[in-house]
C-alpha cells in the first residue's frame, strides 16, 4: 500500500503522515511548503505535479484545502482553483492511475445558514441529511469538491468517501466575541459537546474509511465528537444548555467551578456522528466527558497527537 496525502505541512496532513509512517504505511506528502512530512513542495493546482506524485498510489487522502479563515485573505478564484480544480485534478489521475480508494476531507462549515437557527428556536440537529446552504467561497467550494467525488464515483466506480469534519485547529475562535468572553481552553471543551473534534479521531476516521471503501462505494459522514445530547434535547439546548448538559454529565457544574470555566448559555446546532460510527466503524475516544476527566485530573484534555502536531497558523 502507498498513500498520498495532500496538504502534508498542514495540521492533519502531519498527522496522517505521522501516523502513516509509525504504522509503516508508504506515505507520499505532497503540499506547497516543505516540512518533515512533505515529499513533494508542489501545488495540487498544476496537473503534472499531481499526475508525478500518483505514480504508484494506491489510495489518496485529500486535505489540502483553502480554509475559512482564508476567506478574508484569498480571493474566490483562489478557493475554486484549490478547493474545486485541485480537487479535480486528483480525482482525475486517481481514474488515470487506477487508485483503490480515494478519502476527501470535508468540513462541516459546509451545511452553512442550515447551522443558525433563530434566536431561541431549538438547536439544529446536524445529520448527513441536512441539506447544505453554504454562506461563503469556502462552503461553495466545498460542496463542490464533494459532488465531483460523488460525479467520479457514479461515472468512473472510484471508492470514493467524504468526510465532513467538525473543527480541530487548535487556533484562537475566529470570532471575536467568543474569544473576549471564554478561557481558549473553557471555549474549547465546551465546543467537545456539539462542533469540535480532536485530531487523532479525525485521523481515525480516515483509517476507518480506507477500510470501508470498497464496500461502502460512495458517502458522505460526519466526524465530530459525539456528543451526550440527544435529539429530543434540542429544543432545549436553544435556551439552556447548561440545564441539558447537567442532567447528561452530573459532574459538569464542579470542575466548571473549580477552574473559573462557564458553559455557553445556549446551543445553535449539534453535530451528530452516528453514521459514521455505525457505517465506518468509528470509534471516536476524545470528546467532553473525557476532557472532562482529564481537566478535574489536572491532565492535558487533548490527544499526545493533538499535542505534538501543535499550533501552525494558517498557510500564506
Amino acid at each position: 500500500m502507498k498513500i498520498l496525502v495532500t496538504g502534508s505541512a498542514g495540521h492533519l496532513g502531519e498527522a496522517l503522515v505521522r501516523t502513516l509512517r509509525a504504522r509503516k504505511i508508504a506515505a507520499v506528502g505532497i503540499d506547497l511548503l516543505p516540512s518533515p512530512f512533505t515529499d513533494v513542495v508542489g501545488s495540487i493546482v498544476d496537473r503534472a505535479t499531481v499526475a508525478s506524485s500518483m505514480r504508484g498510489v494506491t489510495a489518496v487522502l485529500h486535505a489540502a484545502t483553502l480554509h475559512k479563515p482564508h476567506v478574508a485573505s484569498h480571493a474566490r478564484q483562489a478557493f475554486v482553483d484549490v478547493n474545486v480544480t485541485g480537487t479535480l485534478n486528483l480525482l482525475e489521475e486517481a481514474v488515470a492511475q487506477r487508485v483503490d480508494a480515494f478519502i476527501y476531507t470535508s468540513t462541516t462549515s459546509s451545511f452553512g445558514d442550515a447551522l443558525t437557527p433563530p434566536a431561541g428556536a431549538a438547536a439544529a440537529w446536524i445529520t448527513e441529511d441536512v441539506i447544505p446552504i453554504p454562506k461563503n467561497i469556502y462552503g461553495v467550494t466545498k460542496v463542490a469538491a464533494e459532488d465531483l467525488c460523488q460525479l467520479f464515483h457514479r461515472n468512473h466506480a472510484l471508492p470514493c468517501l467524504v468526510l465532513r469534519t467538525s473543527r480541530f485547529f487548535p487556533e484562537e475562535d475566529d470570532v471575536l466575541e467568543r474569544r473576549d468572553a471564554f478561557h481558549e481552553e473553557n471555549l474549547k471543551v465546551n465546543e467537545l459537546l456539539y462542533r469540535r473534534v480532536d485530531i487523532e479521531d479525525v485521523v481515525s476516521a480516515h483509517l476507518c474509511a480506507l477500510d470501508k471503501v470498497g464496500t461502502l462505494g460512495f458517502g458522505r459522514y460526519i466526524i465530530s465528537a459525539t456528543t451526550p445530547f440527544t435529539r429530543a434535547d434540542a429544543a432545549e439546548l436553544g435556551r439552556d444548555a447548561a440545564a441539558v448538559l447537567g442532567r447528561h454529565v452530573p459532574e459538569f457544574p464542579s470542575v466548571y467551578a473549580a477552574r473559573g470555566w462557564t458553559m455557553l448559555p445556549t446551543l445553535d446546532r449539534v453535530y451528530d456522528n452516528g453514521r459514521a460510527r455505525r457505517l465506518l466503524g468509528w470509534q471516536p475516544r476524545y470528546d467532553f466527558r473525557s476532557a472532562l476527566a482529564a481537566v478535574a485530573a489536572g491532565g492535558d484534555w487533548r490527544s499526545p497527537l493533538t499535542r505534538e502536531v501543535g499550533a501552525k497558523g494558517y498557510h500564506r
